[in-house]
């Protein structure tokens, strides 16, 4: 059964998610867009990005991918959903270790930091990855956890 990857965009990250949207799918993902589902240059991340750190929370999704101009708003936006773990990635260790050690779960990219074969390069390093369960990773994750619901 294939993953299932939730993918969402602004304006300023369209063109990139529309071209993962399509590596995605010729790799044998099963894509979920969650918007923008066309170029709209007055919309907002917060919008897109909420709704698919939601999904990836509920399990709805297993992996999430969010793209704005720099990475920076998906991020945060995400990191507001409880459950949601999400980084802003620019360079290849830490989208392996991101998950390996920290269960990282949305990937969060800046389509006015990379191109287009490099964000692809760091999806494809996230989605290959997997946490490792490590006791001393595991504790941690769980200390995030009972922050989130206090």
């Amino acid at each position: 059964m294939p993953q299932r990857i939730g993918i969402a965009s602004d304006h300023a990250g369209f063109q990139l998610k529309e071209q993962l949207i399509v590596m995605l799918r010729q790799s044998a993902y099963e894509v979920i867009d969650f918007g923008d589902l066309k170029f709209n240059p007055d919309d907002d991340y917060p919008d897109f990005v909420v709704p698919l750190a939601r999904a990836v929370a509920s399990k709805e999704v297993d992996r999430g991918i969010a793209v704005c101009g720099s990475g920076v708003g998906a991020c945060i936006a995400a990191n507001k959903v409880a459950g949601a773990r999400a980084c802003m990635i620019h360079e290849e260790f830490s989208a392996r270790q991101g998950v390996e050690d920290d269960d990282m779960n949305v990937l969060c990219l800046g389509s006015r930091v990379m191109t287009q074969a490099f964000a692809w390069k760091l999806v494809t390093i996230y989605l290959a990855s997997k946490f490792s369960g490590a006791e001393r990773h595991q504790r941690r994750l769980d200390k995030v956890t009972a922050l989130e619901n206090r």
